[in-house]
């Protein structure tokens, strides 16, 4: 059975089993689904369809003895000619001086290498002499560690799959095989190992794609129907006529995409389901306005409302521009965070539980233990994926099952949103308020210095503010980067005592944060040096040109969400890339930023050039770990899988039919589904 340990195959002894246990590999299912990352291509190619560096394989005949020499210490080089077709190449190989006597002169050889064009020369990785029959072509190429090499890991799979492959069983029901004429199980797996074709490696790489997305999938949505049917929500009754005249009195006309994310959320919390919704919406497209909005339309049904934002200057300042458009209505706000302390907080806290207010914004301290209210309809979390998943559980369980809205301005790429936050309900603002001058964006080299400092100061001069971004705190040996304590030294000495340069930056304490800040947004320094702490949401409306150093050390997300700090106010703004990328891809990073300004452009472009891992950090994503998929190039995959998913969990026959049984166990296997086997 294929959940027998790998000491059952013929010849693995047991030593050989605890190398492949170092691996992961612990069961036969394990070693037999343990897939290559590459392969190696041995078709024979014409080399004037080869492009420079490739790796090619080809055949020829020796055309000149071969001649060696040796330098350093053991380490030789050894040249001979070959005639490939109508080429006469070049063949260099390393450190295999033995091959001298083996090879001849006309002999017929195939030799595998790299290909450089520019000198006609390969340098040799395999030699095999006489001609090759071609039916190896591909040699898988596995990830290995420890004393485990590829060619025992390849001898172990070969033996697993003679013996046990036979055990290996379908698991996709049989209507989406047939539909999406998918390989069989068996014989996917047996061709991701030994492909004949390119064509049937895509084959097989297709039906294992599909197979794990779906079963991802059926997770989520499983998890996503049993969450939203046991959890009877708190049914917000909102009255619609107060809340149209509340959107009335505000100073702006609500965008097309504002209202139509209104009426989702509107929908949601006059549900009986407890609302689990995720809004996104680039930096500046109105999603405070959807907020303040939310909580009008709790209060207006007799229901408190919290907004948690992840720093005191953030509800400091949402605090003061909810208080302006709440302003001809009693209705009380607060503000909660670490620095009301004694009396003041006790106090608050009182008046929280005994309903006297109405919307409590705060930080972490919201989600405290102390903090009780008499009656919680709504939190909205501002910048989601900075609090983590159990904080957002705490939060949930403050109140009789309140709604739960989270905002998000980094523009989370679509296959994304599907995979991380898979069990929610997406609204995007995909549009801006009418009138926004668009931030006029340039990438300068380094030696343009002088130039844009000169630029700066004529913003200065006109009664603007300017933040000037670097990567690192201090001196890092690994990267040559211009670090924030530098940048804050030589703009001082730049602009002498003609404008004051503050400091922010990740070391300093959070009321010495506060105070930098404060003094920027109060306009008493002009020019804030920070490291990305200033990425979240803080609003200067004064401020008018962001200058970025090493500006492609940072990935197309961060440098969107550093320019969207300024642009607030009414006066044109300017970003400033200040970058000598070295990489295709840092250069390619600065192209796109300068031609567009649309968050969710420059995310899927993000996402293509970094990989999805790297895109909220490897360790908090939670992001599932693929052996095939790839969220990235495969999102159409992706997609059906999700759409199947869906609508096969909604059926009556999912929960019954003998068919889903195995898919039923997956589920339950995995905790998403309790109790005895629906048989």
């Amino acid at each position: 059975m294929l959940s027998d340990k790998v000491d059952h195959i013929k010849g693995l002894g047991q030593s050989a089993a605890d190398n492949l246990k170092e691996m992961g590999i612990i069961t036969i299912g394990d070693l037999i689904e343990y897939l290559p990352f590459r392969y190696e291509d041995y078709r024979l190619k014409d080399l004037s369809e080869i492009k420079h560096e490739e790796r090619v394989t080809v055949e020829g005949k020796v055309h000149s003895e071969p001649t060696l020499s040796f330098y350093g210490r053991k380490r030789s080089r050894l040249t001979f000619r070959v005639l490939v077709d109508r080429y006469l190449i070049q063949v260099i190989a390393f450190n295999q001086p033995y091959l001298k006597k083996q090879i001849e002169l006309n002999d017929t050889v195939t030799i595998t290498g790299k290909w450089d064009q520019h000198r006609q020369t390969i340098t040799l990785g395999k030699l095999t002499k006489g001609e090759v029959t071609q039916t190896n072509a591909f040699e898988p190429v596995y990830a290995v560690k420890g004393k485990v090499t590829v060619k025992s890991l390849r001898r172990y799979i070969k033996q697993a799959l003679d013996q046990y492959g036979h055990d290996i069983v379908e698991t996709l029901p049989s209507e989406y095989i047939g539909a999406y004429r998918l390989m069989a199980r068996e014989k996917a797996i047996r061709t991701l190992h030994y492909p004949d074709t390119p064509e049937m490696l895509k084959q097989a790489r297709r039906r294992l794609v599909y197979e794990e997305f779906f079963y991802f999938q059926l997770k989520i949505q499983a998890l996503r129907k049993i969450e939203r049917e046991s959890s009877a929500g708190v049914n917000i009754d909102y009255h619609l006529q107060r809340l149209k005249s509340f959107i009335d009195t505000l100073p702006f006309e609500l965008t097309g995409a504002q209202k139509r994310v209104v009426n989702e959320i509107l929908y949601d919390m006059k549900s009986n389901y407890r609302m689990n919704r995720l809004l996104q919406g680039d930096v500046g497209s109105g999603k405070t306005a959807v907020a303040a909005i939310m909580l009008f339309a709790a209060n207006s049904a007799g229901y408190q409302g919290a907004l948690m934002v992840p720093t005191e200057i953030l509800a400091e300042q949402h605090a003061e521009s909810m208080a302006k458009m709440f302003a001809d209505y009693p209705i009380r706000i607060e503000t909660l965070t670490s620095s009301v302390k004694g009396k003041k907080r006790k106090e608050l806290l009182a008046e929280l539980e005994a309903g006297n207010i109405d919307i409590v914004i705060g930080t972490h301290a919201l989600i405290q233990t102390e903090v009780v209210f008499k009656r919680l309809g709504l939190v909205i979390t501002d910048e989601q994926h900075r609090f983590g998943v159990e904080q957002r559980r705490v939060l949930r369980q403050k109140g009789e099952n309140p709604n739960v809205l989270f905002m998000t301005a980094t523009p989370i790429p679509r296959t994304l949103a599907i995979t991380a936050f898979g069990e929610m309900d997406v609204s995007i603002i995909d549009e801006m308020p009418a009138g926004r001058k668009v931030i006029e964006t340039y990438w300068a080299k380094l030696d343009m210095l002088e130039r844009v400092l000169g630029f700066m100061e004529k913003e200065l001069r006109g009664g603007q503010q300017a933040y000037v971004i670097c990567p690192l705190i201090e001196e890092s040996e690994k990267l040559d980067v211009q670090n924030a304590i530098d940048v804050h030294a030589i703009l001082m000495q730049y602009f002498q005592d003609r404008y004051k340069v503050g400091l922010m930056h990740g070391r300093l304490h959070p009321n010495e944060k506060d105070d930098v800040m404060k003094k920027f947004s109060d306009n008493q320094t002009q020019v804030l040096v920070s490291t990305t702490v200033v990425e979240v949401g803080v609003n200067v409306p004064n401020a008018t040109m962001m200058l970025i150093y090493d500006a492609d050390r940072f990935g197309l997300a961060t440098l969107h969400q550093l320019r969207g700090r300024v642009g607030r106010g009414d006066k044109q703004s300017f970003c400033i890339l200040l970058a000598d990328p070295k990489s295709e891809v840092g250069k390619e990073r600065m192209r796109i930023m300068t031609e567009t300004n649309d968050g969710f452009v420059l995310s899927e472009k993000d996402l293509e050039l970094r990989g999805p891992g790297d895109f909220f950090g490897r360790k908090q994503s939670g992001l599932p770990e693929f052996k095939v998929a790839d969220m990235v190039h495969d999102y159409r995959a992706l997609e059906v899988a999700r759409n199947d998913a869906t609508q096969l969990i909604q059926t009556e026959s999912f929960w019954y039919d003998a068919e889903y049984q195995m898919l039923r166990d997956y589920l339950r296997d995995h905790g998403v589904l309790e109790g005895e086997k629906l048989d």
